[in-house]
């Protein structure tokens, strides 16, 4: 069993130095259970394993029974995890340098459930689980691979590279080098004035500011002009600065805050193409000297899918890798993985729904007439919540939490996105498509099977905008999330053939089961509560169409 619980530096309204917190079970290669502890907590990437896990242990909601071996992951706000109560308890001394192994630690369990009080447990580096969270979506690595993470911070660096050849892991490097354009969007004063976000709102910046970002030009002079002045990473408390010299340098006279200013989204587009431009000028000269066939990388900033889409363009590799969740709530996802590849099981692919934990079993079947249900209430304008099965590992809703309406109309799609989750204005809302759709509305010959994960994104041909319309950036991009095959998501599959057969819709707008700054919905019950303080006009629960009365509000 894998955990990510370091406990934070200190208690603030939101999670701080650590957060996503989420613990794995792996037999052989399998995940039997899987669980990102904000979905039943129901705060946002909650980080409180600590004052949880005691509860989950003794209620069997993590089951413990047999031998088992215990794996901590460790981060650079610490190495011991010690439950609120102290009766689970790991410690180890800190790390100075990344070793390709588990490092072993003294575990105490004070457990009815547990057999012996002191149990074999390890910790592993928080780097070497962000690229291992690969082995349970793809199998195991390709040889001659370049393994890479990258983040706002993980033990003793925010980048690290591994060489895998022979079924050899070879750290290459790890420093803070990249901690700066990675700083944009958790730590720069600017970049949070921009969306209007206070410090300790770190975790929802990053999303906005790329969707922000989308809305400007990544004009050069700007760029220049944010170096010179040491990217105003430091105005928290004085914005005065910013104010003068952008009047001085641009004739700019608005406000901080102010997101309908055009000048303020060239800025933020300028910070989205500085990071883009560092990191991949950084990792082409990187992989210049390692020539690998292949990437897999993970960490917080594999959620950029901006600088994804250019690395897989830039022809650097033979083919790229990542994961559907390659922030932290992947971590135990790649610890587990790590220990099972390192008694040397073969990996097993699994999907992405395996937020599993607490949750009924859900139908295998459902009848004909409840995809042209679904399809016709669509058609009609309606906006459907779906929660069926297991939950997506990550944050992106990929179909079974995810709120779904026709991508034809603008105003469907502010409805979804403002009215309904309560967004900003900027934000974009993404698309999801079979493969061929996917094809024909970008034309491309090939759509990279990452895709799958709504990890990249397309641009739209202005013949086929209209389509899509509500899921069309203003940059002309669109983040599609590609259904490849029907066993990908049956419901899915089955339900965008009967809208493009029977009404010609192509797609669906695809957004997560969530109102904003809430988890995403995990079960029946919060779907259906979430669903009615959204207005949503119908809710799909595990198969069983729920429609839903204004009155029901």
């Amino acid at each position: 069993m894998a955990i990510y619980g370091i406990q934070d530096r200190g208690r603030y309204r939101y999670p701080g130095f650590t957060h996503d917190h989420a613990y794995c079970l792996m037999q052989d290669g399998h995940v039997v259970q899987y669980l990102q502890l904000e979905r039943v907590t129901r705060r946002k990437h909650d980080n409180e394993m600590h004052t949880h896990i005691e509860r989950l242990v003794e209620e069997g909601m993590i089951p413990l029974s047999g031998p088992f071996d215990l794996i901590f992951v460790n981060s650079f706000a610490g190495n011991s995890f010690i439950s609120a109560n102290g009766r689970i308890r790991f410690e180890q001394t800190p790390r100075t340098a990344l070793t390709p192994d588990l490092v072993p630690g003294y575990c105490w369990i004070q457990s009815r459930r547990v057999a012996n009080d002191q149990v074999t447990a390890y910790s592993i580096d928080h780097e070497l689980a962000h690229v291992f969270s690969n082995l349970p979506f793809h199998g195991d690595f390709r040889d001659n691979a370049l393994l890479i993470h990258l983040d706002g911070g993980a033990s003793i660096g925010n980048f690290s590279a591994y060489r895998y050849r022979d079924r050899q892991v070879t750290p290459l490097e790890c420093h803070w080098q990249l901690a700066e354009p990675c700083s944009f969007y958790n730590d720069n004063a600017l970049s949070f004035a921009l969306v209007n976000h206070v410090p300790a709102e770190h975790l929802a910046v990053p999303g906005k500011l790329m969707g922000f970002a989308t809305m400007g030009t990544p004009r050069q002079e700007i760029a220049d002009w944010l170096r010179a002045n040491g990217f105003f990473k430091e105005i928290w408390q004085d914005q005065e600065p910013f104010h003068d010299k952008a009047h001085a340098e641009f004739g700019w006279r608005g406000e901080l805050g102010d997101t309908r200013d055009v000048f303020l989204q060239d800025v933020a587009a300028a910070f989205q193409r500085i990071f883009e431009d560092e990191w991949l000028g950084y990792l082409a000269r990187l992989q210049e000297q390692v020539k690998a066939d292949y990437l897999y990388f993970s960490g917080g900033c594999a959620l950029n899918i901006v600088a994804n889409t250019r690395i897989i363009d830039s022809g650097l590799f033979k083919d790229v890798f990542i994961p559907p969740c390659p922030g932290d709530s992947g971590l135990p996802l790649g610890a587990a993985a790590y220990n099972s590849w390192k008694q040397g099981h073969t990996a097993v692919k699994h999907p992405p729904y395996l937020n599993n934990a607490l949750l009924p079993p859900c139908p295998g079947e459902y009848p004909a007439e409840l995809v042209a249900e679904t399809a016709r209430l669509i058609a009609d304008g309606g906006v459907v919540g779906l929660c069926n099965g297991m939950a997506e590992a990550g944050p992106r809703a990929l179909g079974n939490r995810s709120i779904v309406a026709r991508p034809d109309s603008a105003d469907i799609a502010r409805r979804v996105s403002m009215e309904c989750k309560g967004r900003e204005w900027y934000r974009p809302i993404a698309p999801v498509m079979l493969e061929k759709q996917a094809r024909r509305l970008t034309g491309r010959e090939h759509i990279h099977r990452l895709s799958q994960y709504m990890l990249l994104d397309y641009s739209i041909p202005d013949a086929h905008q209209a389509e899509i319309a509500g899921v069309v950036h203003a940059d002309g991009t669109s983040r599609i999330q590609t259904v490849f095959e029907r066993d990908d998501n049956p419901f899915v599959w089955d339900l965008l053939t009967c809208l493009d057969a029977t009404y010609q819709i192509p797609a669906l707008i695809n957004t997560s089961f969530n109102h904003r700054g809430e988890p995403i919905v995990h079960g029946t019950d919060q779907a259906m509560k979430s669903a009615r303080n959204m207005g949503l006009d119908a809710v799909i629960a595990n198969y069983t169409l729920h429609p839903l009365q204004r009155g029901d509000l």
